[in-house]
Formats: C-alpha cells, structure tokens, sequence
C-alpha cells in the first residue's frame, strides 16, 4: 500500500525535499505547522484536493519534518526554511505564488514574503507565530512532546476544540507517525527548552510587517490553545492590505475542524485575486 503523504522529490536548497504538486493553474505554495509527526498531507490532506480543482497545489515537507531529508547537523532557523521554500519554488520554475502558512508555516510565509515580496502574490496566515507573544502552555506541549500515545491523546485535545475529532485512531496514526526512524530526533532538535526563545526567533520586525504590499487573508480559530487569537489580530492590524477572519468552535485545526468554510474562504481569496490580475 502506498503511503499518501510520499508525493516527489526535488532538490531545494540542499535539501531533498518531499512535496505534493497536484492540479493546473496560478500556483499555491503551502506551508504546514509545527507538530510532531506532521507532513504536508496530513496537514493540507482535506483542502490539497479541493483547491487542486482551481489552481496549482504545491505543499512540501520542510526540513525537519515529514520525508524531507534530515541532514545531519542541520541548523533548523528561519533563513534556511526560507531558503528551502524558495528552492521549492526554483525547483518547480514558480516565479510567483500564493501562499499559505499555518502556524510555524506562517511565520515561514511572513518571512518569505517580506524577504522575497516578488514571489509572493497573496498571503494567507492561519493560526500563524511571526509577532511577539508569550508562549502559550499549549505550544510549550506541542514542542515538549515526547512520543507515547497519552501524550499523544492529550495533545490532540489542545489541537481541536471539537473533542469528537480527537478520536482514539487519529491519536494512534499520529503518534505512530511521530516515532517514525529520525523524526522525532529532529523534532527535539528544533525546538529545546527554554522554548520561548524559538517563538522570539520566528518573529518578523513590525516594521517589516507594516511594509508588506500584499492583499492578506489572516485566519483564527477563537478557541486556539495553541497561538493566541491577538496574534492574528496584531497582524491584522499591520499589514495594511488584510482582512481578518475568525471562526467560532474552532481550535488551532482550522483547516480540518471547519473545513469546508476554510476551503470556501480560500477559492474565493485566491479566485479574486486572479480576476483583478492584469
């Protein structure tokens, strides 16, 4: 049976990078988060085959995470995520894309877009870190994990608001995946304590912030746990093309506790942006 988060390879910078490319069309470039045992797939695995009808889907593993490569002695900082990313882009002959960052993926497309602003078309940051705040206990679970299936269980209920969602086989398949060889070993790499210094270097200068020129889609959920709600509404308040978005009964999954909704928001936010392209 063949594993679905396995999509291709391609070289970015340095680093053989696992990503799914699926549809035709203006091209979106998206970035998952943070957790253990996450992978692009399981990340996007409910809005790739939705917006793949409309545009093109790009969504790599970044280094330290999924089946991208984990070179040993890897440095994990925001200037060679950004370097990645871009290589993906490269790679892929993308001069210019959407993009999407959920969480550690959205301070990843804050970054980009205000270090590449060319390559960046619209910019959507959904439960994103990239402003300052003081780290939530829920974050601190989420980087502080070390695989068993109760830690496992108890993180999936900080995830979703939903508790139906954090079902005892979802809680399985993730903590399976979080002790596949080398990923949980590079998942401690990344983020040891004192861990609010790893949220204070993901963060972008909010004169950066208030510089970006792109039309940006800032996604909440109102119940998130793990990345305080002020964080988007601080972005809101900066970026000066941007609107804000919060959904109720929601946790940090967006993408799959209100999917549908989620879905919704981002054809309509990307399809606008291709009828207002020259």
């Amino acid at each position: 049976m063949t594993n679905p988060e396995i999509g291709r390879s391609v070289m970015a910078a340095g680093i053989r990078t696992n990503l799914h490319d699926m549809g035709t069309g203006s091209p979106v470039l998206m970035i998952h988060g943070s957790g253990p045992g996450v992978s692009a797939w399981a990340n996007w695995r409910l809005s790739m085959p939705v917006l793949a009808r409309h545009f093109r889907v790009v969504a790599p593993d970044m280094v330290g995470f999924g089946f991208s490569d984990r070179p040993q002695g890897h440095a994990y900082t925001m200037d060679n995520w950004v370097a990645q990313a871009v290589g993906v882009l490269d790679a892929l002959e993308i001069e210019r894309a959407d993009l999407l960052g959920n969480s550690f993926g959205g301070a990843l497309a804050l970054a980009l877009a205000i270090r590449h602003p060319q390559r960046v078309r619209r910019l959507v940051l959904m439960g994103s870190v990239g402003v300052p705040f003081d780290i939530t206990p829920g974050l601190e679970a989420v980087w502080g994990y070390e695989p068993s299936l109760t830690a496992m269980r108890a993180l999936l209920d900080v995830f979703a608001h939903n508790p139906a969602l954090a079902t005892d086989e979802l809680a399985q398949l993730r903590y399976e995946a979080s002790v596949r060889p080398g990923f949980h070993e590079s998942f401690a790499a990344m983020f040891p304590a004192p861990r609010q210094r790893w949220v204070d270097a993901m963060c972008s200068a909010a004169a950066d912030i208030r510089a970006l020129p792109h039309e940006t889609l800032v996604l909440h959920g109102r119940e998130d746990r793990v990345i305080p709600l002020a964080n988007s509404i601080t972005l809101a308040q900066r970026i000066p093309n941007s609107q804000l978005h919060v959904f109720g009964h929601c946790g940090h999954w967006t993408q799959i506790e209100h999917a549908a909704r989620f879905n919704r928001l981002l054809l309509d936010f990307f399809t606008e942006a291709d009828a207002n392209t020259p």
